[in-house]
């Protein structure tokens, strides 16, 4: 059994969004935090995401607001004026990213290896974690503590809660393991199924198994008007709290629910973080690359067909992580497949209700 190498004096962490990465970068920190406990870590987040993590232990964060334009630029070169870190983890390939990450000044900078790279990462990074062919998007973040030999069995992916939100979760999901929760919309409209299929699915929920069925979602006016869409087509009546919970109140009520339906989103992840099965959403994008790790086989997955319809190739003779956001891809998900999905989950024994005593939320 090799041994943990000899610790850094200090690491930089650049992974900036969406709220599904920075989820998926947790392991990651506490992968780092348990080889070398003595080692601080700076992690260089977006503003939105650094909510979600905020109140991981014994972190720096800095925290960059993609929307302050150059004054971003300019406090970002402020706070790290005089500071070199001993290793740079450069875990994000957009443009923004490799651009910030040139600024940051590191003995080591370790980014992706040259088949994930795009945008100018090659310019920005020195080392390179091994390329690992259709490999998970979670699981590339765990690749760099690989790189560094580290451990990364049995990484706690759970995110922290405070008191305020599990109390919010409580008041709207009395019976722990007993809501079905629905959060219907991506960040990008593409990858959203239509409110008539959610509504045939949240009907068969309650009226086959007596569940309630809660929608979640953001404030912004698009998830509002799906929300309400959903409502209007139903024969039954959900509970709808679209914009009205914070992001840490979003989290413990997918750590409280039997299950989560959801496309291609930050919740997906959320949800699979905290333990909770997600009946995934996916043609657009591939469950195998970006689906909720440890639910992967409770997904609805059209990708291969959406792949064969538009383009005329099997899924695999597409590049890794290539986007299908084609008008219409969505409808090749069914409400009946949906349905199978959840029977297996809620009918046939596949539910979380032998969790109810233990109320983990």
């Amino acid at each position: 059994m090799s041994s943990t190498p000899p610790p850094p004096g200090s690491i930089c962490l650049l992974r900036l969004s969406a709220l599904g990465d920075v989820c998926n970068t947790v392991p990651l920190v506490r992968s780092l935090q348990n080889a070398w406990p003595g080692t601080p870590v700076t992690w260089i987040v977006g503003r939105l995401e650094h909510r979600l993590v905020a109140d991981l232990p014994d972190v720096e964060f800095i925290v960059f607001d993609k929307r302050a334009g150059r004054v971003a630029i300019s406090d970002f070169r402020r706070q790290l004026k005089g500071r070199q870190f001993d290793i740079l983890l450069h875990a994000q390939i957009s443009l923004r990213a490799n651009l910030l990450g040139r600024l940051i000044k590191a003995g080591r900078r370790i980014g992706f290896d040259r088949a994930r790279s795009r945008n100018g990462h090659t310019l920005a990074v020195t080392e390179r974690i091994a390329a690992r062919p259709f490999q998970h998007q979670a699981e590339a973040f765990l690749e760099f503590a690989r790189y560094l030999g580290l451990a990364t069995d049995d990484i706690d992916r759970r995110l922290p809660v405070p008191t305020q939100a599990l109390e919010f979760a409580r008041q709207h999901q009395p019976e722990p393991g007993r809501s079905v929760l629905i959060s219907p919309a991506s960040s990008h409209a593409a990858r959203n199924w239509h409110a008539g299929g959610y509504a045939a699915v949240a009907d068969w929920v309650i009226e086959q198994t007596g569940r309630p069925v809660i929608l979640v979602g953001g404030p912004s006016e698009i998830e509002r008007k799906l929300g309400r869409d959903i409502e209007s087509a139903m024969r039954q009546r959900p509970v709808n709290l679209i914009g009205r919970d914070t992001l840490k109140q979003a989290v413990a009520m997918l750590g409280r629910a039997a299950c989560l339906i959801t496309p291609d989103s930050g919740p997906a992840h959320l949800a699979a973080a905290m333990g909770t099965p997600v009946v995934g959403l996916y043609a657009a994008t591939w469950s195998r690359r970006s689906g909720p790790l440890g639910s992967l086989e409770h997904c609805v997955d059209c990708f291969p067909e959406a792949a064969q319809k538009y383009l005329g190739k099997a899924p695999e003779q597409i590049r890794w992580g290539r986007k299908l956001q084609y008008p219409g891809v969505m409808d090749l998900i069914t409400p009946e497949a949906v349905i199978r999905r959840l029977e297996h989950l809620l009918v046939l024994g596949g539910d979380r209700e032998t969790l109810a005593t233990q109320d983990p939320a």
